[in-house]
């Protein structure tokens, strides 16, 4: 057996010891309490913008540590192939449609609970630090008021440093409400406070729940000009280089203040690249994956997912059991024990933690993936529901695709014809899916919680 078929072994995760979930024993034997959470998040990387998943034109050294030490998905999905409904996803474990965050600027709904809301409860401090994108406001990241009900500070997060959307250069700030600016890249200076809250609560033994969302590699792509240099001219792998610098600085971070043990830092994107026939270099890659932002392709939905939990994950861990962004809320809430009683029910993901103990050798249900346009109608935009081996794609009303995407990673081999029994079974479960985010869609699930 190779290095790359252990680390995909089931042998690779039952290698990692680890304990129940109530404590974590660390590696010099000590008991620790409550981990520590980080969720990073970039704006339109896509699935082929690390080196570790071949790319050449620049190298990703962070992300790459990040892969061979700790547990990297190759099989990670946002939400959604945008970046306000995937954000949503993440805060909520629901799909984005549920909530009507359709599209990108679209709000969250303030009847949702979100994971900082829900951790907050177990005695963490919260934190969020960069592009926000879940209070309905369009154009680039502008200052966030604390009256705005939907500001992070109103949704659970004690504190904010935070733009409304993406940010670059030289870019000012919402310190809890109150301007404030900063000089040089942008992902160093989200990256910098997060780090001051992380001291300050480890220095108070306090666990924290922290998002630091990056604005990068989105357009207009303004690096430094070091980082552009580095890049070989490309400002959009410019913007990734500084990305992962900010990512070093953080893993560092938190080995100086010696929490890096017992800290989940997870990392992915929200959603595949932008591709541009006409400027193939300038938006990015996703790969040998089909399609771009915006599609339901693999090229617009398969992400960047690593996941460093030193403590638990001791040894590295490739896997393809498909996992998303949708999974993260209810795998923490599983990790802590949580009881949420006022919980909006149904969640779309699924807790993770049986993977993380090497038990889950497949998806126990497929993803759902839905573009509605608003419609009530489960015509209402293309859909597609994956499961471990097929992904079935609705590309139009009545038209059907099916894909067997464990040995067809670039879709170009159609298996609707060949396999109707599947493609009528998975037919049935996404409809039947879809009507249920319908149901959510209208509000239902909010009368559900008022009467807990």
């Amino acid at each position: 057996m190779n290095r790359r078929e252990f680390l995909k072994s089931g042998t690779a995760a039952l290698a990692f010891g680890l304990s129940g979930c109530a404590g974590t024993v660390l590696r010099s034997g000590k008991s620790a309490g409550k981990p520590n959470i980080i969720l990073c998040m970039t704006d339109d990387q896509g699935w082929g913008d690390v080196s570790y998943n071949g790319l050449k034109q620049i190298q990703t050294p962070t992300l790459d540590a990040m892969a061979a030490e700790g547990m990297r998905f190759d099989r990670f999905y946002a939400a959604h192939p945008s970046c306000s409904p995937t954000r949503a996803s993440v805060l909520t474990g629901r799909h984005p449609n549920r909530m009507g965050c359709f599209w990108p600027g679209m709000p969250l709904k303030k009847e949702e609970m979100t994971i900082a809301q829900a951790v907050k409860r177990a005695g963490y401090a919260t934190g969020h630090f960069g592009k926000w994108h879940l209070n309905g406001v369009a154009g680039p990241g502008k200052l966030i008021p604390d009256s705005d009900p939907l500001s992070p500070r109103n949704v659970g997060f004690d504190e904010s440093f935070s733009v409304s959307n993406y940010f670059e250069l030289d870019w000012t700030f919402s310190r809890n409400g109150v301007p404030e600016k900063v000089t040089g890249d942008g992902s160093d200076a989200i990256v910098a406070d997060a780090l001051k809250f992380i001291e300050r609560n480890a220095k108070q033994e306090k666990p924290f729940f922290a998002c630091v969302w990056f604005g990068s590699p989105h357009v207009p792509h303004k690096p430094l000009p070091e980082d552009l240099k580095t890049a070989g001219g490309s400002a959009y792998y410019g913007e990734i280089v500084g990305v992962d610098r900010s990512m070093g600085t953080l893993r560092r971070g938190l080995r100086k203040l010696g929490i890096a043990d017992n800290t989940m830092l997870w990392f992915c994107s929200d959603n595949g690249s932008w591709l541009d026939e006409k400027a193939p270099t300038a938006h990015g890659s996703n790969g040998v994956l089909r399609g771009r932002k915006g599609d339901l392709w693999e090229g617009g939905i398969r992400v960047p997912g690593l996941l460093e939990w030193p403590a638990r994950i001791k040894r590295p861990f490739i896997t393809e059991v498909p996992a998303c962004t949708s999974d993260i809320y209810p795998t923490i809430v599983d990790i802590l024990n949580l009881r949420v009683p006022d919980q909006v029910k149904p969640l779309d993901g699924i807790s993770l933690l049986a993977l993380l103990y090497g038990q889950m050798k497949e998806r126990p249900s497929p993803i759902g993936f839905w573009q509605c346009n608003g419609g009530l109608s489960t015509d209402s935009g293309p859909s597609a529901w994956n499961d471990n081996r097929y992904k079935l794609v609705k590309s139009a009303p009545n038209k059907w695709e099916l894909y067997d995407i464990t040995v067809d990673l670039s879709e170009q081999t159609d298996l609707a014809a060949k396999r109707p029994e599947i493609v009528n079974r998975m037919k049935a479960e996404l409809e039947n899916w879809q009507q249920s985010v319908l149901w959510s869609c209208r509000g239902e699930d909010y009368k559900s919680k008022s009467s807990v």
